[in-house]
């Protein structure tokens, strides 16, 4: 087990809120944003953008040469010495698209890549899931995980994360449908169901409707942004994930302990275990338009 008694359980973050324009690169206005926020902020640490952000929704509009924009943000990080998210973008790898994400560190460095496991299907159609969880420790503070937009809806993802010590989830999303209310919900639900922070961040225009949010281990708001563009600077206290952790937020529920002692095995867990319920559900298809008499 890592003592993290030496540790500063103090860290600095910033979310980018910013538009996402279609049908032309965002990268110059990421890489301005980035400057203006340390401007401003100089004790930011790490800075989070939204999915797409880069390049966003559309397949038509991919980055030709991603290892270019990825050199342009491992300079940018390198410069100010903070660790850098810069959103998704899609790759073609293999014959297949992926939405991939990338963790560059304070030395320019790339210390890993994700792929959403998620796909927003039936709508994200022809984008392949990933099968690898990304984690990764900022050193002397904690450990970070990485999860894109629709994979927060399954629980196992952070199930996952937590398990691996997971204590702040880094979430940039796409979200710009009528379930953005339900998907604030889950990031308060996942903090406080997994006693860790959630940074859910969040584009406008063609990146989503904003409202990013950060929520603590308690499940409470640490901070919701509105619908216009805005760089949040918050600072996470790690210790209220430890303290959580090892008492219960508030003196209360000791989830991952007791999730570690449970004795009811989930069968339906199982690789090739389908419920016939589930197996009944039909294809993953879109709504078919109603036909008018």
């Amino acid at each position: 087990m890592t003592d993290t008694t030496k540790f500063n359980n103090r860290f600095m973050i910033a979310g980018v809120q910013m538009p996402v324009p279609l049908g032309k690169s965002n990268v110059g206005l990421m890489q301005a944003e980035v400057a203006r926020t340390m401007s401003l902020f100089p004790g930011v640490e790490m800075i989070v953008f939204s999915e797409l952000c880069a390049h966003g929704p559309l397949f038509a509009d991919m980055a030709e040469d991603p290892g270019a924009d990825e050199a342009a943000f491992q300079e940018l990080a390198s410069r100010f010495g903070i660790w850098l998210v810069p959103g998704s973008f899609f790759v073609r790898r293999d014959n297949e698209i992926y939405n991939q994400a990338i963790v560059i560190a304070p030395d320019g460095k790339i210390v890993g890549r994700y792929d959403k496991l998620f796909p927003f299907r039936p709508f994200e159609a022809g984008v392949a899931g990933g099968a690898d969880f990304l984690v990764f420790d900022v050193p002397q503070v904690g450990r970070f995980g990485l999860s894109i937009c629709y994979d927060i809806w399954f629980p196992e993802v952070m199930r996952t994360l937590s398990s691996m010590g997971v204590e702040v989830l880094l979430h940039p999303v796409l979200t710009g449908t009528t379930d953005r209310d339900a998907e604030l919900a889950i990031v308060r639900a996942t903090a406080a169901m997994f006693q860790c922070y959630v940074v859910d961040v969040n584009g406008l225009e063609a990146g989503g409707v904003g409202l990013s949010l950060v929520a603590d281990p308690a499940g409470r708001v640490a901070y919701q942004a509105g619908q216009t563009k805005e760089a949040f600077p918050i600072v996470l206290d790690l210790g209220l994930v430890r303290q959580a952790r090892a008492s219960g937020a508030n003196g209360l529920g000791q989830v991952l302990k007791s999730w570690r002692d449970r004795r009811v095995s989930f069968d339906v867990y199982k690789d090739g275990t389908a419920t016939d319920y589930l197996a009944g559900l039909g294809p993953l298809q879109p709504m078919a338009r109603r036909q008018f008499s």
